[in-house]
């Protein structure tokens, strides 16, 4: 079994692929709680999309594609704050704008390119297996960088997250929260494209953190466990791709999306057995992580 599990690793390529993977899974982990508790599943969904073009753009002109992400994810953001704030609509309906607009726009450019099929496979679901230490450095940084915010912002985002009314009364400043929130989360799917492309960094930005919220009760336990089932898809990810010669980069993403509903079911089923017995499980149906839990950790550690 263990000769099963490492011989994907015995190739230098794969040990790059796990290594990227592992790299992106802790910046999506951390990022993706926040995601989860303020219901912005969306949003993230939207902003993978909306780095398209400035990829596309990067790989046709033979530039860097992160700086060509980076400056697509400034676009977006600026695209949908200028819809919120020019007109009457609210924040959804400018990402749901630039969600469409911003991939269209990707697609187009790429369509220009006579690698067009190979092209857009590449950044729709990345090449795990072609991650080059030059990547890896890369991501390194920018998960340094996506950490030390998560811990810097950690009370600010917190107290948002749960409680926006006690955020004011505190002085903080809930929209700039929320920008450096949109900013991290544009840095985290940057970092993590080259892993497992635009699209399916989706499954390794909610996924875990999802499946975390329905063990946790706590945010820090949650983001600890996001992390690890993170890790944990990721390596499974890799070492099934492998073995039944599927592409590597779905499958890791296919992963913990798979777990979640493994947990979601198991935990179900143990709540109706507890329910005949008359002991409900923990949390009913809702979430571990419930809103009056969290808010009262909210209150506790803003308070402390």
């Amino acid at each position: 079994m263990i000769e099963w599990i490492m011989a994907p690793f015995e190739l230098g390529f794969q040990r790059r692929a796990l290594l990227g993977g592992l790299i992106a899974a802790v910046m999506c982990s951390v990022v993706g709680t926040w995601l989860v508790l303020r219901g912005m599943s969306f949003f993230g969904d939207a902003f993978v999309h909306g780095v398209m073009p400035g990829i596309a753009t990067a790989v046709l002109l033979d530039g860097n594609v992160y700086v060509g992400a980076a400056v697509a994810a400034l676009v977006m953001l600026g695209g949908i704050s200028l819809v919120h704030r020019a007109t009457t609509l609210k924040e959804d309906t400018g990402i749901g704008l630039l969600f469409v607009g911003m991939m269209a726009l990707g697609v187009v450019i790429i369509s220009t390119s006579s690698s067009y099929t190979g092209s857009l496979t590449a950044i729709l679901f990345g090449d795990a297996l072609g991650v080059r230490p030059e990547h890896l450095w890369v991501q390194g940084i920018i998960a340094v960088i996506v950490v030390l915010a998560a811990v810097l912002l950690y009370r600010p985002l917190l107290t948002l997250s749960f409680s926006p009314a006690k955020a004011v009364s505190l002085g903080m400043r809930p929209g700039l929260t929320h920008v450096l929130l949109l900013m991290m989360i544009g840095a985290a799917v940057i970092g993590s494209f080259q892993a497992v492309g635009t699209v399916l960094v989706f499954g390794l930005l909610v996924g875990p953190p999802a499946t975390a919220a329905l063990l946790c009760r706590t945010v820090p336990t949650m983001m600890a466990t996001a992390m690890v089932l993170g890790a944990l898809s990721v390596s499974a990810g890799l070492v099934l791709s492998f073995h039944l010669g599927t592409a590597a980069s779905a499958t890791m993403a296919l992963v913990p999306i798979l777990l979640f509903f493994v947990v979601l079911a198991v935990r179900s089923a143990v709540s109706a057995v507890r329910g005949r017995r008359g002991r409900p499980g923990p949390g009913g149906s809702q979430s571990a992580l419930g809103p009056e839990a969290a808010e009262r950790t909210a209150t506790r550690r803003v308070s402390a």
